[in-house]
């Protein structure tokens, strides 16, 4: 299988390009810096130049390949131990590092004279608004908030490739666990200095998954011919905040008694802290229904392997 993946060298996108060239498919990573981009990628894996606005120099990538996965986008929250704050600037390069490059591998497609059977197109449960306990599938609507809209750009960028044909799987992610990214070596540190706890309240759900699960569900996706439009991409046990990390405190042998308040997070980082403060408890309604089966649906058992590593 040839497949391009914008956005390769992320979390999802190192694992991806580590699983599939794995199995002998023939990997392209499109990166605006190839030389770092090389640095990060496997054995097998080209790395392409690309650019949002110079789109002939990279046409002929997209032509005749099977599969397109469109992962790029700026870090929400940064790779600091605390994440950068969300200033009008920090916001517009969220937005435009997402949209201009589904607008940019749209056009890409419908130029394609032979065009991919699939695009893959990231976004995450963000797209549902803060939700309490309510429990969110795919057919819920979608938010008002800067991240729900933030994610109906993003999803709509790529809209246009259906009208070619191309079946589209829109994956929305929920807290993806991994030891080489994402929040968990942030809340390992905090926990290991004896300073874990609850964010705010404490109530919202953080719908988790772990990496190996993200990666499992994506190459189930585009084997399953039957999968299209938007998936929840969660473990079928989303839990609230509390109760993730007094699980986390008990995987590593560290007490989970010293909640963060929201008054704090807000002073802290500002807006930045409704990825912590609020959440979605969503479920993975069409993995299951596709027949998709977890490798890890508890959160103890994840923690513990990741730990482990």
């Amino acid at each position: 299988m040839h497949v391009v993946i914008a956005g390769g060298t992320g979390l999802f996108g190192r694992a991806l390009q580590k699983s599939l060239a794995g199995d002998g498919h023939e990997i392209v990573v499109l990166s605006r810096d190839p030389d770092s981009a090389s640095e990060k990628s496997f054995t097998g894996v080209k790395i392409a130049r690309w650019s949002t606005s110079e789109l002939d120099s990279w046409r002929g990538l997209i032509d005749g390949t099977d599969v397109v996965i469109n992962l790029a986008g700026e870090n929400l929250a940064g790779t600091r131990f605390l994440p950068g704050r969300w200033t009008n600037d920090k916001k517009q390069k969220l937005r435009s590092s997402r949209v201009d490059a589904g607008r940019a591998i749209a056009r890409n497609i419908a130029a394609a004279e032979v065009k991919p059977r699939l695009l893959i197109q990231a976004s995450a449960v963000g797209y549902y608004g803060p939700r309490g306990d309510e429990e969110v599938t795919e057919s819920v609507p979608a938010g008002d908030d800067f991240l729900a809209k933030l994610c109906v750009d993003w999803e709509e960028a790529t809209e246009d490739v259906e009208r070619f044909g191309v079946r589209r799987i829109i994956l929305r992610s929920g807290i993806v666990l991994s030891a080489e990214g994402g929040p968990l070596p942030r809340l390992i540190k905090q926990y290991r200095l004896f300073a874990g706890g609850s964010f705010g309240g404490g109530d919202q759900y953080w719908p988790w998954i772990h990496i190996d699960d993200v990666i499992g569900a994506i190459r189930h996706l585009m084997e399953d011919h039957d999968a299209a439009g938007p998936v929840n991409v969660t473990s079928p046990t989303p839990l609230t905040n509390r109760h993730f990390s007094k699980e986390l405190g008990r995987v590593l042998g560290r007490p989970s008694f010293w909640p963060i308040p929201t008054f704090a997070l807000k002073l802290l980082v500002g807006e930045v802290s409704v990825v912590v403060l609020e959440g979605q408890r969503a479920v993975p309604e069409k993995l299951a229904a596709l027949g998709y089966e977890f490798k890890y649906s508890e959160l103890g058992p994840a923690l513990s392997e990741i730990l482990s590593r």
